[in-house]
């Protein structure tokens, strides 16, 4: 039999941290989905502008655009002021764009968000030299992705699912598309799954010379119709309908084609690819004549880059990788063009790491190695040939940021243990640097990188820390679980502030567990675990088979069979944790939202009793309901992998489902529909099993507004008090 086995990496740290204050305050939920204790990340928007030197943001009533000096954080000018600028039409705005001679910035405001990342905008032209401003477009409708030509002298945008183009020196549209179309034709913005699962919005691309305007079309005829209904406030609901391919359904049919501006002539550029594999990216190279288009095959295995010129229509296959399971497409956007080559990301050694590839593409140096993984590629300095990077080298847990010089002399930037992310400067001589740990709040820091001395304090949450201080919170954790299955898994657990070991106590299990996701980081979250700890219970998050940060091996041994050993891992952990003497083995719940509540459901119904009850939000229920890209990813299509679809479907296991069981769902929900928790809740109806469930109105996946999260997390809470 195997022993449960911890070894505990953190003490509690003083001062501002969530260890527990003797006759502190109780904290409540009100105060929880309030936000009293969420941690302040916004410190105004620090865009670097090419020099390096300085950057721009708005200032806090959004009305302004002002240059800042990054060594000392000192206003230099203001670039835009609404309230100064002749013909502006509005006090404030929502979001900017500088062209790269800095003589043309477009403002937009009264956005309206289309899905995740997308939106239509209203956009002006402000022009600094006139210090006046006018509409980018003199005809109707809003605009999206406003994309500028290098040379700053046009402006591509998107109106109506069709391609325009504003020259600035002519004050002229040209309307390059005309078949755009809505649930049918895109042109240069992408389609519900490629905006979801690969996180792009835009696919144009210009040249560098601006003389072409490289874009994709989306043709959606043929991807199946997913009707919504929205019941808003009349007397008649709605409906909302969009195109969304399901695993092994027929996806958007995608082309490239790339624009002459001089001529107006329309080029299709043939990919050699099939017609079912993906283009996530394109970008053009120094080279005005060198398109890179990034593609993917459907099984997402297959990575191919192609340099094509997009006036002959040649293409050249530049660099190719493939995967016995699957290629991250995140990877993609880690790819950056200089004179000497490009930057890539790679699991080929069996880690995330970095390497240096020749213009060819032929690798030139692998920039980092080991048993550890990258987690993200800042960027290089072509001068210095030095690489910086993020990495979870010290641990899983952590983060750091590095930087690595054309030697192999590698040089730690940040100086804190814990979570760091950076932002640079784009002549990387200044970075921001994001840090916390599982106890303190973030800190936001500027940071000169040859030395590493902090420059100045932006954000240091001094605020929440007093605040923190006067609460009885107690401290989570960090230990390591042995399972049955013989694998060491990382978690934390957090304890009632007045824990005895005299007590038996119930326990809640908080997990994702999606792939490569981490719930586990020594990083500031301060959430309901800390109200349930406050009422008596023991809350655990176990980062099983499948998440991140343990190189590839770890995370792709769920291929094909996603969401089997997920929920095997958190049943075992709990049998575990059930020997410790202060918990109470016949008392342990297990929650999550979207995957996380998917997974609450297959360990509900494989873990053979080792939860009394459970929460599932959002939760997908039969991977053939989900998107294309995503499942297929990881499970290849319904056709190709009957067995393992049916084996990890929550519906088809309905009958085995042991304990009390509360579905929550949105109605509005775009993302993992509705229609998945009705049909699972009339498999558990057929298999005689009884369920609480928890609906809400017109909510999308993230169930917020008005005073829904409060009510969201009373009715959780309530549940959790009633059977546990």
């Amino acid at each position: 039999m195997k022993r449960v086995v911890f070894y505990f990496l953190f003490s509690a740290i003083a001062g501002g941290s969530l260890s527990a204050q003797e006759g502190g305050k109780q904290v409540s939920l009100k105060e929880i989905t309030d936000g009293v204790f969420r941690q302040l990340t916004n410190v105004g928007e620090m865009r670097s502008l090419p020099d390096g030197e300085h950057y721009t943001a708005m200032n806090e009533a959004r009305n302004m655009i002002i240059r800042y000096a990054y060594r000392t954080g000192n206003p230099v000018d203001t670039l835009f002021n609404a309230l100064t600028t002749r013909e502006c039409p509005f006090d404030t705005f929502e979001g900017y764009l500088i062209n790269s001679t800095g003589h043309r910035i477009l403002v937009w405001r009264d956005t309206e968000r289309i899905y995740r990342h997308s939106f239509k905008t209203s956009v002006y032209d402000y022009d600094l030299r006139r210090n006046y401003i006018k509409p980018l477009s003199d005809k109707e409708g809003k605009l999206m992705i406003p994309t500028f030509s290098p040379d700053g002298r046009m402006c591509a945008f998107v109106r109506d699912h069709n391609i325009w183009i504003k020259k600035f020196d002519f004050d002229t549209e040209v309307q390059v598309t005309t078949d755009g179309e809505e649930n049918k034709i895109r042109n240069g913005i992408t389609d519900w799954v490629y905006e979801e699962e690969f996180a792009v919005t835009n696919l144009m691309a210009w040249s560098s010379d601006s003389e072409i305007l490289a874009y994709i079309r989306f043709d959606e005829t043929e991807v199946p119709e997913f009707s919504m209904q929205l019941y808003g406030e009349g007397t008649y609901p709605g409906y909302y309908r969009f195109k969304y391919p399901k695993a092994g359904e027929a996806n958007s049919r995608v082309s490239l084609h790339a624009y002459n501006v001089a001529t107006k002539d329309t080029k299709k550029l043939e990919v050699p690819v099939d017609a079912e594999s993906y283009i996530p990216r394109i970008v053009f190279t120094l080279n005005p004549d060198q398109l890179a288009v990034m593609t993917l095959n459907r099984h997402q295995n297959i990575f191919n880059m192609y340099y094509a010129n997009p006036k002959s229509g040649v293409f050249r296959l530049i660099f190719r990788e493939t995967n016995e399971q699957y290629l991250d497409p995140d990877w993609l956007k880690s790819i950056h063009f200089y004179k000497t080559g490009f930057t890539y990301v790679s699991e080929k050694d069996g880690y995330a790491h970095i390497y240096l590839h020749s213009p060819t593409g032929i690798v030139q140096r692998q920039v980092t190695q080991g048993a550890w993984d990258v987690t993200r590629l800042y960027g290089y300095d072509e001068a210095t040939q030095t690489v910086y990077y993020e990495s979870a080298e010290e641990s899983p847990l952590r983060r750091a940021v590095y930087k690595t010089d054309a030697k192999g002399v590698k040089t730690k930037l940040s100086a804190k243990e814990g979570t760091n992310h950076a932002d640079f400067s784009d002549n990387f001589a200044y970075y921001l640097n994001r840090h916390s740990t599982i106890s303190t709040p973030v800190s936001i820091t500027v940071n000169e990188t040859k030395t590493g001395r902090v420059l100045r304090v932006l954000q240091d949450n001094a605020g929440l820390k007093k605040r923190l201080a006067d609460y009885a919170l107690p401290q989570k954790n960090f230990f390591k679980i042995h399972t049955a299955s013989d694998f060491e898994l990382n978690a934390w657990m957090l304890k009632p502030a007045d824990f005895s070991e005299a007590k038996k106590y119930p326990v809640v299990m908080l997990q994702y567990s999606g792939p490569n996701s981490q719930q586990v980081t020594d990083s500031y979250d301060a959430g309901w675990e800390y109200y349930l700890a406050s009422r008596g219970y023991i809350v655990v998050s176990v980062d099983g088979r499948g998440t991140g940060a343990r190189g590839e091996a770890f995370r792709k041994c769920t291929y094909l069979r996603m969401g089997e050993l997920e929920s095997k891992d958190q049943a075992e952990a709990a049998r575990e944790l059930g020997k410790l003497p202060y918990i109470d083995p016949e008392r342990f719940a297990i929650w999550g939202w979207s995957f996380g509540g998917y997974n609450t459901l297959m360990a509900m119904s494989t873990g053979d009793g080792a939860f009394k009850a459970g929460i599932a939000v959002a939760p997908p229920t039969d991977w053939k309901y989900y998107d294309s890209v995503y499942t297929e990813r990881y499970m290849r299509t319904p056709k190709e992998n009957p067995g393992g679809y049916a084996d990890t479907s929550p519906i088809r296991r309905a009958k085995d489902l042991q304990g009390k069981l509360l579905l929550v769902h949105g109605t509005g929900d775009d993302n993992v529909h509705f229609h998945q928790t009705l049909d699972y809740a009339e498999a558990l109806v057929q298999a005689g099993k009884q369920f609480e469930m928890q609906i809400y109105k017109d909510r999308n996946h993230s169930i917020y507004g008005g005073n829904t999260r409060y009510h969201l997390y009373t009715r959780m809470s309530d549940f959790l008090f009633d059977n546990l």
